[in-house]
C-alpha cells in the first residue's frame, strides 16, 4: 500500500472550479540571485512577499499559528522564489538527506504551477529545510499524481534559529506554457507542510472541500511578458559498462559461469522545436532500471503483476498518453534500440506520439479468469499517438491509437475519451475503444509446453477427454486463432462529490477479443458495474482526537460477454485520521467468484466453473511517532481460493513495514511479507518475502544503498493436486553509488547479483551476478 505517497498526493491535489476572485502580479525583475539558502540580495526586497497562514487540510481555512510567507519575482529565464519560515520549536522541523522525491514526509515549503492556467495539469515543486527536492505532475483529468516526472531545477536551504529559509529557481525552459511576447496568465498556489502530531497543509489561498479539484481553485497570477522557453536543445551522452555472468544451477553439476563484457554508448536527445513542441529521441540507450523495484509476492495470483515505469525518456510528458484505460504501459517496451518522441500543447490542443522497436517483446495474453506474458524472441515495432483538444476547461475530448508488430504478430487500438466536468461537484467520463489483433505461432508455440506441443494444439480444437489432464489453458484459447480477431471496449463513469460525502458508479465493458498489447490491459471478456460512495466526518482542531472519520462502502458484479457470472462483490470500510500522523483502516469483503475451469479446453463458466463464496477482513494502521519514523502494518484473513488446486481454502496476509532514518543522512527500510494458507484442515503453502533498504544519504546529490530481498516459500506437496517445488528460496542483492548532479547528469555504479534453492539444491546458488557503471551529462544549448 502506498499510503504515504497517496495521502500526500491528495493533500496536494484536490481541486476546485471557482478560482480565487484576484489576479496576483508577479514583478519582473533583472537581477539574478545565488541559490544558497541565504536572502541577502536587495532584490529580494522589491520581491512581492504572499503570505502562507490558511490551513487547508485536515481543516478547512483554518488560521495557522505559525508564520510562513514567500518572496517572488521572475527574471524572464526563471520564477525565483525565497520562503522564510518561522516554527515556534524549531528542535522539532523533520528534515533529513535523502534522494530526491524520498522526502514527503519531512517539513516540506513548495508550489503548485497550473501553466497553462487551464485545470488541466500542475507541476508541484517542494523542498525540505535542507534543500532536497521533490517534484510531480498532477494530472486532473486522470485524477493522477505522479513523482516520476524530474526537472531540473535549483534550490537550497538552510536551518535557522527560528525556523528555517529555503531558495528556488525554476528555469521556465522546464515548462510548458504559451508562448507571446504578451503579459501571461498561470494559476499558482504556494504551499507549506507541518508535520508534528498532525500534518498540516497551509497554503496561500483558501480551498473549497466540497470541490474535488483543488488545481481548479489556484490563483491567477499575471506577468512573464519576457517569459520564454526558447528553442532549447538538450543533449545527453551516456556510457554504460558492466560485467555480467550467469550460468545453468538447475543442472548437475553446476555449469561454469558464461560472461559477457559490455561498453555501450548512447545519446539522449530534447529539442524545443518550438516553444510549445518538444522533440526527444533516444539512441542505443541504457533502459536498466538502476533501482531494483519493490519486491512482490505472486504465489496464489492468476493475473500478472504491475510494476510502475522509471525510464527517462518514456517519463518525458508521460501525463500527454494517460487515458481513463491503461492503454500506454511503456514497461512493455523493454529493450529498444531507438526511440522517438514528439509532444506538444498549443492553445486547446494536446498531443504526444513516439516510436520505439524492442529487442525483447513481453505481451500480454489477458482472459477473464487471469492472465500471462509471452516472450516473444522477434522484435517488435510500438508506436503510441493521443490528442486531446479542450473544448473548454471542463470539457474535452481525445484519441488515441497504438500499434505493436513483430513478423506475423500485430495489435492495432484506436480509442475516444471524453471528460466533462458538469458542475465543480460532478464528473462524467466516458471512452471507446476498438481493436485489431493477429497471433503468430510463435504465440502459440510458446503458451504450449514444449515437450506437449502438438497434443496441447490439438485439444484447442476438440474436448479433452479427460478434463484434469488437459494440458491447454485459457491463455492457449485466447490466441488460438489464426485469423485476426478484432472487437471493442468502453468505459462509463459518473461521480458527484460533496464535503461531506460522495457518490460514483463505473461501467467497463471489454470485449473477449478485445487486446490492448501496449497498454496494462490484463482482463478481458468482462464486464463490471460498480457503485458506491463514502460519508465524512471531520473533527475540531484542539477538540476531537481525530480530524477525519470516513465510512466507504461499494458493490459490484462481472459477467463475461455471453452474461455468465464471473463475481460479485460487497465490500465496506471504516478509517480514520488521528494523532501521531495515523491512518487507520477496518475492511470488511465479501465476494462470490468463480474458480477455475473444470474443463480447459472450454471458455464456458456456466457448467465449466464452481463458484466459491469468499469473506475477508482486513486491517491497516500506520503512524509516524517520531520524526524520520515510519511504521504501518497490514493484516487480513479469511476464505480464499485456492487457484491452483480450485478450492476454498483459508489464507492470512500480513505485512509490516518500517522506514527509519537513524540520523540526518541513514535510512533504512525494512518491508516483510507474509502469507500462509490451509487446504482441508491441512498447509498448503506459507511465504515469506523480506525487502531490506539502507542508505547513508552524503549530501543532496550523493548516496550509496544497499539492497536485499529474500524469499522464503514452503509447499505441502501432499495437497496440491499436480507435482510442485516443496521449497524455494531466492537472494538477491544489490549495492549501488549514485552521484546526481541533476536528474541527467548522473553517475551510477554497483554491483547486483541473484540466486535461489529448490529441491534439487542443497544451498542457494548464485544464477547471474554483474557489476555495472553508468555515466551521462547534460549539455543545454
Amino acid at each position: 500500500m502506498k499510503y504515504p505517497l497517496a495521502l500526500c498526493a491528495a493533500l496536494l491535489s484536490t481541486s476546485a472550479i471557482a478560482k480565487t476572485d484576484t489576479t496576483l502580479e508577479i514583478p519582473f525583475l533583472s537581477d539574478s540571485v545565488v541559490i544558497d539558502g541565504n536572502i541577502n540580495e536587495s532584490v529580494w526586497q522589491q520581491a512581492k512577499r504572499i503570505e502562507i497562514n490558511n490551513i487547508t487540510w485536515p481543516y478547512e481555512n483554518m488560521p495557522a499559528k505559525e508564520q510562513a510567507y514567500a518572496l517572488v519575482y521572475e527574471d524572464g529565464e526563471s520564477l525565483n522564489v525565497a520562503y522564510v519560515v518561522s516554527d515556534s520549536n524549531p528542535n522539532a522541523i523533520r528534515a533529513f538527506y535523502r534522494d530526491r522525491d524520498k522526502n514527503w514526509s519531512d517539513d516540506l515549503v513548495g508550489l503548485k504551477i497550473d501553466s497553462y492556467n487551464n485545470e488541466k495539469l500542475a507541476y508541484q515543486f517542494f523542498i525540505n529545510p535542507l534543500g532536497v527536492q521533490m517534484d510531480s505532475i498532477e494530472n486532473v483529468l486522470t485524477g493522477q499524481e505522479s513523482d516520476a516526472w524530474d526537472g531540473i531545477w535549483h534550490s537550497s536551504g538552510q536551518l535557522t534559529e527560528t525556523g528555517y529559509v529555503v531558495e528556488i529557481s525554476i528555469p521556465f525552459r522546464i515548462l510548458n506554457f504559451e508562448q507571446g511576447n504578451n503579459r501571461k496568465k498561470m494559476a499558482m498556489e504556494f504551499v507549506r507542510f507541518l508535520p508534528r502530531n498532525e500534518r498540516l497543509r497551509i497554503s496561500s489561498i483558501k480551498i473549497d472541500h466540497a470541490n474535488s479539484c483543488w488545481v481548479c481553485q489556484m490563483q491567477t497570477v499575471s506577468g512573464f511578458e519576457k517569459a520564454e522557453q526558447g528553442n532549447n536543445l538538450t543533449l545527453v551522452p551516456t556510457i554504460v559498462a558492466g560485467r555480467s555472468e550467469n550460468r545453468d544451477v538447475s543442472v548437475a553439476p553446476i555449469e561454469d559461469w558464461q560472461a559477457d563484457n559490455t561498453l555501450e554508448p548512447g545519446l539522449d536527445l530534447k529539442w524545443g522545436i518550438t516553444p510549445e513542441v518538444t522533440l526527444t529521441a533516444t539512441i542505443n540507450p541504457d533502459f536498466s532500471q538502476v533501482e531494483a523495484d519493490v519486491a512482490q509476492l505472486g504465489i496464489n495470483n492468476s493475473f500478472t503483476l504491475f510494476f510502475p515505469e522509471k525510464r527517462a525518456f518514456f517519463l518525458e510528458n508521460t501525463d500527454y498518453f494517460s487515458t481513463p484505460w491503461n492503454l500506454i504501459y511503456t514497461r512493455n517496451v523493454a529493450e529498444p534500440d531507438a526511440g522517438v518522441k514528439l509532444t506538444g500543447s498549443v492553445g486547446s490542443h494536446t498531443f504526444g506520439s513516439f516510436i520505439a522497436n524492442d529487442n525483447q517483446s513481453n505481451v500480454i495474453i489477458p482472459g477473464n479468469l487471469g492472465s500471462t506474458i509471452v516472450s516473444l524472441e522477434s522484435k517488435s515495432n510500438n508506436v503510441a499517438a493521443r490528442y486531446r483538444y479542450d473544448f473548454t476547461n471542463d470539457f474535452s475530448i481525445a484519441a488515441t491509437t497504438t500499434t505493436r508488430s513483430a513478423d506475423d504478430y500485430y495489435n492495432y487500438v484506436s480509442s475516444l475519451d471524453s471528460k466533462y466536468r458538469l458542475t465543480e461537484n460532478d464528473t462524467f467520463i466516458a471512452q471507446l475503444a476498438m481493436s485489431r489483433t493477429k497471433y503468430s505461432d510463435e504465440f502459440r508455440d510458446s503458451i504450449c509446453d514444449a515437450d506437449n506441443l502438438s497434443t496441447c494444439k490439438q485439444q484447442a480444437r476438440i474436448q479433452c477427454e479427460n478434463e484434469q489432464d488437459c494440458e491447454i489453458s485459457e491463455q492457449y484459447l485466447r490466441v488460438s486463432a489464426e485469423q485476426a480477431i478484432d472487437d471493442i471496449a468502453y468505459k462509463l463513469s459518473y461521480e458527484h462529490n460533496e464535503k461531506y460525502w460522495s457518490l460514483f458508479a463505473r461501467y467497463d465493458n471489454l470485449g473477449e477479443d478485445f487486446r490492448g498489447d501496449l497498454g496494462f490491459m490484463n482482463q478481458v471478456d468482462f464486464n463490471k458495474f460498480v457503485s458506491g460512495g463514502r460519508y465524512r466526518w471531520y473533527g475540531e482542531q484542539g477538540v476531537n482526537w481525530y480530524n477525519r472519520i470516513e465510512f466507504y462502502s461499494d458493490w459490484d458484479i462481472s459477467h463475461n460477454a455471453n452474461g455468465e457470472l464471473l463475481e460479485k462483490e460487497v465490500q465496506a470500510d471504516l478509517s480514520f485520521n488521528g494523532p501521531l500522523q495515523s491512518y487507520g483502516k477496518i475492511e470488511l469483503l465479501q465476494r462470490d467468484r468463480v474458480g477455475l475451469r473444470h474443463n480447459k479446453a472450454r471458455l464456458d463458466i456456466d457448467g465449466n466453473t464452481t463458484l466459491f463464496n469468499e469473506n475477508l477482513v482486513g486491517v491497516y494502521l500506520e503512524f509516524k511517532p517520531i520524526s524520520g519514523m515510519f511504521a504501518s502494518l497490514y493484516a487480513n484473513t479469511g476464505n480464499h481460493i485456492d487457484l491452483a488446486n480450485n478450492r476454498l481454502g483459508d489464507k492470512t496476509r500480513i505485512r509490516p513495514v518500517l522506514n527509519m532514518n537513524l540520523n540526518r543522512h541513514i535510512e533504512l527500510r525494512l518491508r516483510h511479507t507474509y502469507e500462509a494458507m490451509d487446504v482441508d484442515g491441512a498447509d498448503l503453502f506459507t511465504a515469506n518475502l523480506t525487502d531490506v533498504r539502507l542508505s547513508y544519504q552524503f549530501n543532496n546529490r550523493s548516496f550509496v544503498r544497499l539492497a536485499v530481498i529474500y524469499r522464503d516459500i514452503e509447499r505441502n506437496p501432499n495437497n496440491y493436486i499436480d507435482d510442485v517445488t516443496a521449497h524455494y528460496k531466492g537472494f538477491s542483492t544489490q549495492l549501488l553509488y549514485s552521484y546526481k548532479v541533476n536528474p541527467q547528469t548522473v553517475f551510477f555504479a554497483g554491483y547486483s547479483d541473484n540466486g535461489y534453492q529448490d529441491d534439487d539444491l542443497s544451498k542457494i546458488e548464485k544464477t547471474d551476478r554483474s557489476v555495472f557503471m553508468k555515466m551521462s551529462y547534460a549539455w543545454m544549448l
